[in-house]
């Protein structure tokens, strides 16, 4: 083979490992999603789509990462306040688009003994016997937000501020519970009817008057490559509407 033919090949080679690079998009997805959204990416690739890598975590550390130059090309958020935070700062394409409607649940560890009642007796009883209870940061997690706003609205807050351990995103909060480390916490909805989550814990849906509505917006990074593109335009279709339903999210 000749030097210029093997030079020719080696570069096809190279150029076709840089495509595939290039292909591969980066999304921020908020853990209040994890599951529902496990399942939209598998449908979304199962329609030839390249590979995309997926990190799960708080909104308001994905907002920070994404002023600060992070990577992401596709913002999957719990709330609005971030992706609009930084459409007004210039890092995306337009100000999204609202994708689902989350919903506030109280779950409790099946072995703590606690039952989930619903009433503000009820609750107040289980906060009572709780070793501790878990959210996530408020000023970071959209989910640990409305527990707050639950909480006062109720007039419960002075009951359970000291036992209130707090974590990083609501996955976090959720695996606090599931793991022991407290009786009870505030979570997702969608994570709540896990099946992971629900062989430990039961849960109860949080009455959706006492907390702000729960308005999930995605943002396009400026310059996402097409693949983030399509996912994004998928996740307002039929399918990932339907998926995000199963998850007790409401839909536009």
């Amino acid at each position: 083979m000749s030097t210029m033919r093997l030079l020719a090949l080696v570069s096809a080679f190279l150029f076709s490992i840089g495509t595939a690079f290039a292909q591969i998009s980066t999304i921020a997805v908020a853990a209040n999603m994890k599951d529902a959204f496990n399942e939209i990416a598998i449908a979304f690739k199962a329609g030839g789509k390249p590979e995309i890598k997926v990190v799960y975590g708080s909104s308001g550390n994905f907002a920070t990462q994404i002023m600060n130059g992070a990577p992401f090309n596709l913002f999957i958020a719990a709330d609005e306040q971030f992706p609009l935070e930084l459409f007004r700062n210039g890092k995306t394409t337009d100000d999204g688009e609202i994708y689902a409607i989350g919903k506030l649940a109280i779950i409790t560890k099946n072995s703590s003994g606690i039952r989930l009642l619903d009433s503000k007796v009820d609750i107040a009883k289980a906060i009572g016997k709780a070793n501790k209870v878990a959210i996530a940061k408020p000023e970071l997690a959209p989910y640990g937000r409305a527990a707050v706003q639950h909480l006062k609205a109720e007039g419960l807050w002075d009951l359970a501020k000291d036992k209130l351990v707090y974590a990083d995103n609501i996955g976090a909060a959720t695996t606090y519970v599931v793991s022991g480390a407290a009786d009870i916490g505030f979570t997702a909805l969608s994570l709540a009817k896990s099946p992971e989550v629900m062989k430990q814990t039961s849960f109860l849906l949080v009455d959706a008057k006492l907390y702000e509505p729960i308005k999930q917006r995605m943002v396009l990074i400026k310059g996402a490559p097409q693949e983030s593109v399509d996912l994004y335009r998928f996740m307002q279709g039929p399918q990932a509407k339907s998926i995000l339903q199963k998850y007790g999210y409401t839909t536009p």
